[in-house]
């Protein structure tokens, strides 16, 4: 699958369709409801512009006092009617839009949540959240504008049109004069606004992405005194966005003013021939007035729908990136027939190569990491330490080779149930700005207060808890900014303690820690090792000294293994690391 994520081309009405399928379907009986509205609001323009005829030829000009009473009210009647209507339709249509925009977002996270590891690192967060917040947002005007456009102002048309029709049919055909010529501007048009509209998708999400990395790399911005030149950066986007936004919304407007053009042709037509029909004596001065009210009624419904090309071809460009991504498929998961994950937690590489792009990182490791044992693995950094632990659980996948646990080839294990073997401790705990109880159960409500507390006692978070007066209340902040870095990494081990796995990876985990908090996490961490299967990465050679086996990789190979002291004795490059660190300081 590549990973790389590239907006696909779909004809717009095939995209409002799988919009309507997916999403506006469920709420059918509503839009039913707010349809029959809309019809009822659009057909009183056309009895309102057919009541006119009787009003100038009965009240104005016949003088029946009597038809004043009757005439108005049925005209009130319209325009009260129009508003209950006007009002409850658009209630219902706020209503459907709110709730399916809201349900795709929802079900866009939940699907990218899916995706493979590997999407995540050419896909940067803040593209992926201008997806997901903004293309949805522009997907609400669809079906109120679609809706409205076909039911509302559509039948708005029809019935003015029939009056029309019925008072002339040859002021009618005069009227519509210009309308054929709309039609080449009109298809050039709506391809210009798709592709400046695709376009301002496009800078929008480098827009969040920049943002994104402003926020989160704020210190060293400071620190590097940076502030001007990603003021400079950002501002030449937003730059972007305005001169975008600008030729969009001058190509959307252009054919509702080439409407106007060519309904002002037709009106001055219709003027010519209608005031020469009324002077020679062939029609009423009520029957002009009712058609020229009809066509004057008709232009603002007319124009609606003119715009209404523009914005189909604007919410089209966020569709196509909507249902991209909705068309990309995790290319890492169970396969069929996956069997359950094996009681013996030995785990095996044979020979496995593994490559990023076009970079080797794994070129044949092979080593066993016995059940029960602690296994650590050591080397300079990019030797492939770190991408072993993302064979293991499955987040990439090997090219070549094999790797079991128990025996069992990964890939035949249910990918849940592989994932659940595991329990991973990192450098860079992730904490979510929530409370310190919800970061260490993590959603689970089978936890009870006993189990609970063990948890926080054997991560050696008890002393302090107790020193804050929210205890596990307390909240921790963004990406866990109330908390050190010892605090942080003990919530993770008290998160590890109560997943309660057979397989424990410890990726770094004190390397980032001060002497005093890394005694405290390493006890914690030793303590939650006893008995598991324990693969450690570790820079510090002094937290795995006791380790049961060390693996030395170099270069994606597994150039040594042996206790501690087996490779001091050989001399190699173990034994370099191991004299850098501690020989000469």
């Amino acid at each position: 699958m590549p990973n790389q994520l590239q907006d696909n081309t779909y004809p717009a009405i095939r995209l409002v369709v799988r919009l309507w399928h997916g999403y506006l379907k469920r709420h059918w009986r509503w839009l039913i409801l707010a349809v029959v509205l809309m019809i009822i609001e659009g057909s009183t323009l056309g009895i309102l512009s057919y009541t006119l005829q009787p009003m100038f030829d009965r009240v104005l000009v016949g003088r029946d006092a009597d038809a004043v009473w009757l005439i108005g009210g049925a005209i009130m009647a319209l325009f009260c009617i129009r508003a209950v209507a006007g009002v409850s339709q658009r209630i219902i249509l706020t209503r459907v839009g709110q709730l399916s925009t809201t349900q795709m977002q929802a079900d866009l996270v939940s699907h990218v949540m899916r995706l493979d590891s590997l999407f995540f690192h050419d896909n940067p967060p803040g593209a992926l959240m201008e997806r997901v917040q903004g293309d949805t947002t522009v997907v609400q005007q669809v079906w109120k504008v679609l809706i409205q456009g076909a039911a509302r102002d559509a039948v708005a048309l029809i019935s003015l049109g029939i009056v029309a029709v019925s008072i002339d049919l040859q002021w009618a055909l005069t009227a519509l004069i210009g309308i054929p010529a709309l039609i080449l501007p009109a298809m050039v048009l709506q391809r210009y606004i798709r592709r400046k509209a695709r376009s301002m998708r496009q800078i929008s999400a480098k827009r969040s992405t920049r943002l994104s990395e402003i926020f989160q790399g704020i210190d060293p911005i400071k620190l590097n005194r940076l502030e001007d030149y990603q003021s400079g950066r950002f501002r030449s986007l937003i730059d972007q966005i305005v001169r975008t936004q600008i030729r969009t919304d001058a190509g959307a407007a252009t054919l509702p003013g080439l409407l106007d053009v060519m309904t002002g042709v037709g009106f001055f037509a219709v003027l010519v021939l209608g005031g020469q029909d009324i002077l020679s004596g062939e029609k009423t001065v009520g029957q002009f007035m009712s058609f020229f009210t009809a066509m004057a009624l008709a232009f603002q419904p007319l124009r609606r729908l003119a715009t209404m090309a523009g914005v189909l071809q604007t919410t089209a460009a966020s569709l196509e990136r909507i249902y991209t991504l909705f068309d990309l498929k995790p290319g890492i998961t169970s396969a069929p027939g996956a069997v359950a994950a094996p009681k013996d937690t030995t785990i095996d590489f044979d020979d496995v190569q593994f490559a990023y792009a076009d970079h080797p990182v794994l070129n044949g490791a092979t080593f066993t990491a016995k059940a029960g044992e602690t296994t650590a693995l050591v080397g300079a950094s990019g030797a492939g330490k770190s991408t072993v632990f993302s064979l293991l659980t499955r987040l990439i996948e090997r090219q070549s080779g094999t790797i079991t646990v128990g025996g069992t080839p990964l890939e035949t294990i249910d990918l849940g149930a592989l994932r659940d073997l595991y329990s991973v401790v990192a450098q860079d705990a992730l904490l979510f700005d929530e409370t310190l109880r919800e970061n260490v159960v993590l959603g689970r409500s089978d936890i009870d207060d006993a189990r609970l507390s063990a948890a926080i006692d054997a991560a050696h978070l008890t002393e302090f808890l107790a020193s804050q007066p929210q205890g596990l209340e307390m909240p921790a902040g963004p990406r866990g900014s109330n908390l050190s870095g010892g605090q942080r990494q003990r919530v993770a081990i008290a998160r590890a303690v109560l997943r309660d796995a057979p397989i424990l990876l410890l990726d770094e985990a004190t390397s980032a820690l001060d002497a005093k908090s890394e005694a405290a996490v390493q006890a914690a961490l030793e303590e939650l090792s006893h008995g598991r299967t324990t693969l450690v990465i570790a820079h510090r050679l002094s937290t795995i000294r006791a380790a049961d086996k060390i693996v030395v990789l170099d270069r994606g190979r597994v150039v040594d293994q042996g206790t501690h002291d087996e490779l001091l004795a050989r001399d190699g490059i173990y034994a370099g690391l191991y004299r850098l660190q501690f020989e000469e300081t």
